[in-house]
Order: C-alpha cells, then structure tokens, then sequence
C-alpha cells in the first residue's frame, strides 16, 4: 500500500503552488510536508483526497496500491483524513461517532460491538454514552482518529493534527497517531508548522523547496 505522486503539478486561480513533485510512502511510514502558511500544504492534501476546489487543477499521477487515483472519486480513492479540529458529530454520542466511521458492509448489529471494542482497546469505555462537549480535548482526538481508521482506509492524510492541543496532549497524542499508522501498515502524509511534529526516521518535504531528505540527516 504505497502512496506516490509523480511530476505533480497544481495551478490555483492561475497561480502555479507546485510544480513537477514526485514522493513515494511506503506502508507504515510517515511523510512529513513543512512551509510556511499559506504555500499550498492543505491544497496539495486536498487534491491527493480528491477534495480540491473547482478553480484548482492538477496533472501527475497520484497512485496508491499501484492503481493511478488521480481521476477517481474522493469515496473510490480509501483515503482517510485527519485535521486539526476533531470534526465529530456533536449530536451522536461517542460510540454512534465512531460506528459512523465503519464501512457499509459492516452491518447494524455489528456496529456497535466494533464500535465498544475499539473504546474498549483505547482504555475509554467509559464514555461510550458521552457527547463530544462531554470529554477532553484528548480524548476527542483519539475518536477522531480511530473513527478515521475504522474506516480501513489504504492511506491517511493528516492535516496539521496536533496544532489545537496543548504540550503534554500534543505529545502524548502525537504518539498515539504514529503507533496506530504503524500497526495499520498504512501509508500517511503530514503538513505541519512543528519540527518536533516529524517523526524519528521519517522523511520530511520542505516546502516549497521540495527537497525529500531523511528526519536523521
């Protein structure tokens, strides 16, 4: 499950925000994206998502598990992603959140006990009944990510997920996030503002000079 683009370019309103970019991720690896605000990180996200607005246009090849994506749906794509906000549904509760997430062939009388496994596993049980404005911050981070993952998707995009949270959840979350990318064996790709954001032995993209080079170098 390899996520590459190849001499992709993206024009925005006339605006070229990148020209000829080629990276290749590999299962269960990290690719971090960092520049400066504004430079076309979240655009580059939208457009692999095949989310990008109506005046953006791209031509490359985006692929994943050797099939070309580019022209594909967002839903045909198996593209998970993850942003700053939690985005959960305020008027489900956290187990209905996390159902939500589930694939269709998963049917009603499964959805639940997947959904109380999985807070079972993350040690939150307890607030299987509580609404989002119920829990922590944390905590809703978690659900955010693991409803993103019940999903099964074949790579994950992360826009600027850990930017809301405070030092010690930013931490603890962030590790959280790459343990589960690596037991998903999963591809995953990461704008962020943070150094310390970049995981150890991942490889990071300067942006706009998109230059690959490894976190260790």
């Amino acid at each position: 499950m390899c996520l590459s683009v190849k001499n992709l370019t993206i024009n925005n309103g006339g605006k070229i925000l990148l020209k000829s970019l080629s990276f290749s991720v590999p299962p269960g690896q990290i690719l971090t994206l960092m520049g400066p605000s504004g430079c076309g990180k979240s655009t580059l996200l939208n457009v692999i998502a095949g989310h990008s607005a109506p005046d953006t246009q791209a031509n490359g090849q985006i692929r994943l598990n050797d099939q070309d994506i580019h022209r594909l749906a967002p839903e045909q794509r198996r593209i998970g992603l993850l942003f700053q906000d939690d985005l959960l549904f305020p008027h489900l509760n956290v187990w209905q959140n996390l159902a939500f997430g589930l694939p269709p062939q998963v049917k009603k009388a499964k959805r639940q006990a997947k959904a109380m496994e999985t807070l079972h596993t993350l040690g939150l049980l307890d607030l299987a009944l509580a609404h989002p404005d119920q829990i922590s911050g944390g905590q809703r981070a978690r659900i955010s990510l693991m409803r993103c993952l019940l999903a099964e998707p074949d790579a994950l995009l992360l826009d600027e997920p850990f930017s809301k949270l405070d030092k010690t959840l930013r931490v603890q979350f962030r590790d959280f996030v790459f343990q589960q990318i690596r037991q998903q064996n999963i591809p995953a790709l990461m704008v962020t503002h943070d150094q310390d954001d970049v995981p150890p032995e991942g490889q990071l993209l300067h942006w706009p000079e998109q230059q690959s080079e490894n976190d260790d170098a």
